[in-house]
């Protein structure tokens, strides 16, 4: 059994699927969670709650920052925690961003990044 880190209760987001480095065919599913947080739909703010955003070769936006909505911004402003994603062939980084119902990133505490390859 792995120890739990030190501050295992402190709001982090991860990207469960795909893994870093892995590739992937065109369309993919992308998996995220959040931890110590809710993750609920946008539209009102809610201490301790947010929805995600997965960016396309950004890295996290900076706290209090309002996420962009673009092609390489996607909002899951309905709270869900997967999206199917469809890439050209390509290497790509892509960040979990969370923030909240307002679209207000919560910083790079609450952001996670990984690099894959979509053949």
């Amino acid at each position: 059994m792995h120890a739990l880190p030190a501050h295992a209760d402190e709001p982090t987001v991860s990207i469960l699927e795909p893994k870093t480095g892995q590739t992937v065919t065109s369309p993919f599913r992308v998996r995220l969670a959040a931890h110590a947080m809710t993750t609920r739909p946008a539209g009102k703010v809610v201490e301790g709650t947010g929805h995600h955003h997965l960016l396309i070769n950004h890295g996290a936006v900076g706290k209090g920052e309002v996420i962009p909505d673009d092609d390489t911004h996607l909002h899951l402003d309905k709270g869900q925690t997967e999206v199917m994603v469809t890439l050209p062939p390509g290497k790509y980084k892509l960040t979990d961003q969370f923030a909240d119902g307002e679209h207000r990133s919560y910083g790079h505490m609450m952001a996670h990044g990984i690099n894959i390859i979509v053949k």
